[in-house]
């Protein structure tokens, strides 16, 4: 990574360092006259891993509560604040967000059934057009809003889990009807489970429509069976691929999986066999069929499970997370995104003990990572991939200041080749660095920061408006000095003092190595 050989061309006059240096001798006269007081080496690497990026009130908030209150409020989900009011109504108005899912999927089927009864021809071309704007429509809105409580939501260290997650258990929204249950699978599915027992996100994934659609156990069923769900709840969900499971195994656990799938939204009532009627499981668009489940004894991972229904999904389930392989995997995977992209065996372990020991609390593992000093000592050393560059940017350059249009924050993504809900395979974006630091993604991310520290963006122009906040953001802030400065490097302090602007130093300032790492 050599952003600065970019920001060289923008060097200038020795004139131009003395400027600064004066100003950086007055800053800790202003500071200390408002009483601010550093926050050590450790405290500001602590900080920095906790959430997508620092702004004031993280900060103040690790000021005023220390390091174990706030980790405990954080994991527990007791922390002050909430999203700005504008923010919220933002998120609010999105169609995507406020209709509910199931009227959603019944408006979607009705107009393709409308859509397929008119003749070949122009007019059919348009509404077909028309029908797939509308899915992308939805698909943004889906982005903004998660982008929007990535910025903005006050449990940084959750927000970075939901994010997590949600590239754990990736899914393409391009597929089929994903579009339009995107919001659903955020909101209902990944965020309320984000914290809690891993079992219960594993269910709650096994049962959204988006996940049973994209790795296709809507259409698994007895005589039809279909393994590509069972193969990757093991391989990239659970186990990992040599965690010593067999393909005998996928293939019990896709018999096992049949009949999971989701209900009928075209309003006709379903017939069930008597014998299979007290059998049936709804819960919202989700749907267990018996008619449609292989009902024979199987043997999984080393046990037997007798033919009964839904019965068999959880003891599967059950068998699945209790089994060392899974704790070491998920334990991994939370080190390799959080700690280093070889992160150290020891904490891994150690993770994965926790992960056994807690019956696979989620909180409790995470208070393992964070309370151990691989977290503090590997600081710096992790790159950030897009979605934590472009957050974290964000987060420092506006400080709290609500956005009136997220949109850049999505099309910034997607120029950086990690859109939300584009990985078309379902293993979901890397977490190592190596894939990120191209000099084609340099080259990206300077451009994106130029773009955030001239205020050449639309982040304050609301979507259909033709009015525009005009300014850029002003970095050299009261959190700067307390957090930033004090613990940037040389090369990039010189390019700093280089900066022909306020614009300019914004820029190099966020796509420093500094920045760049965490």
């Amino acid at each position: 990574m050599r952003p600065m050989s970019v920001a060289a061309r923008f060097m200038t006059t020795t004139r131009r360092q003395c400027m600064v240096a004066g100003l950086l001798l007055l800053i800790p006269l202003l500071t200390s006259a408002r009483g601010i007081t550093s926050l050590g080496s450790d405290d500001i690497a602590w900080l920095r891993r906790d959430g997508f990026g620092l702004d004031t009130i993280s900060v103040d908030q690790y000021r005023s509560l220390g390091r174990e209150r706030l980790l405990d409020a954080q994991l527990t989900g007791r922390v002050d604040g909430q999203l700005p009011p504008e923010i919220t109504t933002l998120i609010g108005s999105f169609e995507a967000i406020r209709i509910p899912t199931t009227q959603q999927l019944v408006t979607l089927q009705a107009e393709q059934q409308r859509i397929k009864a008119l003749p070949d021809g122009s007019d059919k071309v348009a509404a077909n057009k028309a029908l797939q704007a509308q899915g992308n429509q939805w698909l943004q809105q889906a982005q903004q809003a998660e982008l929007l409580q990535a910025v903005y939501g006050p449990n940084q260290l959750k927000e970075q889990l939901v994010w997590f997650w949600l590239n754990h258990f990736s899914v393409y929204a391009a597929k089929g009807r994903i579009r339009w249950e995107l919001a659903d699978y955020v909101q209902n599915t990944i965020r309320p489970h984000a914290l809690g027992k891993f079992k219960d996100l594993l269910i709650a994934t096994l049962e959204s429509p988006a996940m049973l659609e994209f790795l296709d156990n809507a259409q698994n069923a007895k005589g039809h069976v279909n393994e590509n769900y069972a193969r990757e709840l093991m391989e990239l969900h659970t186990l990992g691929v040599d965690s010593g499971y067999t393909q005998q195994d996928v293939q019990q656990l896709a018999l096992i999986l049949t009949g999971v799938g989701i209900a009928p939204v075209d309003g006709k009532p379903q017939r069930f066999n008597p014998k299979f009627a007290p059998l049936v499981v709804n819960r919202g668009l989700f749907q267990f069929n018996p008619q449609r489940h292989d009902f024979s004894d199987k043997t999984f991972l080393g046990h037997v499970i007798h033919g009964s229904g839904f019965d068999e999904v959880n003891q599967a389930i059950d068998i699945i997370v209790h089994q060392p392989a899974c704790a070491q995997f998920i334990s991994q995977q939370l080190a390799e995104y959080f700690v280093a992209d070889q992160p150290p065996k020891k904490l891994v372990d150690k993770m994965a003990r926790t992960f056994l020991h807690s019956d696979g609390d989620i909180a409790k593992v995470m208070r393992t990572m964070f309370d151990s000093q691989e977290i503090v000592t590997s600081a710096g050393k992790k790159f950030k991939d897009p979605t934590q560059f472009v957050v974290s940017s964000v987060r420092l350059a506006y400080d709290g200041k609500p956005l009136a249009n997220a949109l850049p924050l999505v099309n910034w993504l997607n120029q950086l080749d990690e859109p939300l809900f584009g990985r078309i395979t379902p293993d979901g974006w890397p977490l190592d660095g190596a894939s990120w630091s191209s000099s084609g993604q340099m080259e990206k991310r300077f451009d994106i920061a130029n773009a955030i520290g001239t205020g050449n963006n639309q982040l304050f122009t609301p979507v259909g408006s033709n009015s525009r906040e005009a300014g850029f953001p002003m970095l050299t802030t009261r959190l700067y000095y307390d957090a930033i400065e004090p613990r940037l490097t040389a090369p990039t302090r010189n390019a700093l003092a280089k900066a022909n602007s306020q614009q300019e130093w914004n820029t190099f300032l966020l796509s420093s190595p500094d920045l760049n790492y965490r």
